[in-house]
């Protein structure tokens, strides 16, 4: 069960950071981990994938020193559902803590 709460908490925490500007694959790995998140990169890419494929992200590739770097950006549809999942943790926050 709180794998899934966390995977939740991670989808909110992209988005947030997706809003902030471009974000790619391992800068979020380095962000999650920073906050006790443990994850892998079998984790997170899944994620950026639904997310994009549920029309929350876009995606750009651009080439890095002869890789591929598919750097993500939010949509409209991912910032109205940020904003929702807000409302919805700080009314959860209130009750619970």
């Amino acid at each position: 069960m709180m794998r899934n709460i966390f995977l939740g908490f991670i989808r909110i925490h992209i988005l947030h950071h997706a809003n902030e500007g471009e974000i790619f694959g391992v800068e979020m790995m380095d962000e999650l981990r920073g906050h006790g998140y443990s994850i892998s990169a079998g984790t997170l890419y899944p994620i950026l994938h639904s997310l994009e494929d549920g029309g929350y992200l876009t995606r750009r590739d651009t080439v890095v020193d002869g890789k591929v770097r598919k750097y993500y950006r939010i949509t409209e549809k991912g910032v109205d559902a940020l904003e929702e999942a807000k409302k919805k943790i700080k009314e959860l926050v209130e009750e619970v803590i």
